[in-house]
């Protein structure tokens, strides 16, 4: 497909910022002008797509490997917006970036994960934002670390900009195999509750790392409310300079967009806010009865701490907790808890066991 000289009207940013869902979708490099020309003009054809991105620097874990055309791709994606009508975005790690990227007229700028985790990275470019008027989408940092995503929210709202978003892109979890980053999504989750202003996009690219999956997250993503999604997408994504496993044609992306249940956050049904009612009571009655089970465990576990402080016997006992551990096992698959969630409970619940066990012992 070959670039045109027709220009298409660019729809204004703050329609695109508030439109839900979001999609935005563009390859993970830009490569060559005829690629992101190419790319543009057949997302644009979906129709599904608001915003096209392309990473014009690439931050790279080994050197050697594709750090990106450089500025040079900044005029390509400004005669793709020109052609296609579609917003741009890129990401930036340093002032340098963002005022090239700023001054080639690209509309949304974000923060990587790299960057983010690095709170003098983030303090740079929120200097440079500083009476500059653009919105600014924030990736998690690379490790699970909920303060550092906090941090940079902070550090570009105190540079004043107005229009913040998130991306929920997953996180870095030793000897995770099924996803590229794992999702980890009661940290965005927790994120979103703490800033339920802010728009959060999911990037089910990163999270997944390949194509066979993206339907799965993405979906997962639109269940849990979450404002749109970023997804990488080339023309020839087996042949991509980077993330190649990742990134699907502009026309699978289409199909993957329609095979999505889009929900709604809520409906105007008096019938249905009176049985969801009910349920949630129900939910509020449990919730209380197993808050008093675990205040009586608790009481429990503290005649313990009494006992083996009057017998000169250590805290944790090893074979104990595996017997319990076990013990939870065989009885939650009975009830259809996972064996996930059965570990993160009883580690709650052993960890504060023990607090309570440490002060009887040290009182």
């Amino acid at each position: 497909m070959q670039a045109t000289d027709t220009h298409q009207e660019v729809k204004p940013l703050d329609q695109v910022w508030n439109k839900r869902p979001l999609i935005i979708s563009g390859p993970c490099s830009a490569e060559t002008e005829q690629q992101v020309m190419e790319t543009a003009q057949r997302l644009a054809a979906t129709n599904k797509v608001d915003v096209y991105r392309a990473g014009i620097w690439k931050p790279r874990t080994r050197p050697g490997n594709f750090e990106g055309i450089g500025t040079k791709g900044l005029p390509w994606l400004q005669q793709a917006k020109k052609t296609t009508g579609l917003l741009t975005a890129v990401e930036v790690a340093t002032s340098k970036q963002l005022q090239d990227a700023l001054h080639f007229d690209v509309d949304i700028v974000w923060l990587g994960a790299r960057t983010t985790v690095n709170p003098f990275s983030v303090q740079e470019i929120a200097d440079a934002l500083r009476g500059v008027d653009v919105p600014v989408l924030i990736k998690n940092p690379i490790n699970p670390d909920l303060e550092l995503w906090i941090g940079a929210v902070e550090r570009v709202a105190k540079a004043g900009i107005k229009n913040i978003g998130l991306i929920h892109r997953g996180f870095s979890s030793y000897g995770n195999s099924e996803y590229r980053n794992a999702p980890m999504w009661h940290l965005a989750i927790e994120m979103k509750r703490r800033y339920p202003e802010l728009m959060m996009i999911n990037d089910p690219s990163h999270i997944c790392g390949r194509r066979d999956i993206l339907q799965e997250v993405a979906q997962k993503a639109i269940d849990l409310d979450y404002d749109g999604l970023i997804v990488e997408s080339h023309i020839d994504p087996d042949n991509a300079w980077s993330d190649a496993k990742q990134q699907i044609t502009p026309e699978r992306l289409s199909e993957m967009l329609e095979n999505i249940i889009w929900r709604k956050e809520d409906v105007q049904s008096e019938e249905y806010h009176n049985a969801l009612e009910k349920l949630r009571n129900q939910i509020n009655h449990l919730d209380d009865e197993l808050m008093q089970i675990l205040g009586q465990r608790m009481k429990v576990a503290e005649k313990i701490g009494q006992f083996k402080k009057e017998n000169n016997i250590t805290i944790l006992q090893t074979n104990r907790w595996n017997e319990i551990l076990e013990r939870a096992f065989r009885k939650g698959e009975k009830l259809g808890l996972s064996k996930e969630f059965i570990t993160r409970y009883f580690d709650a619940v052993h960890l504060e066991s023990i607090n309570h066990q440490t002060r009887v012992l040290n009182s």
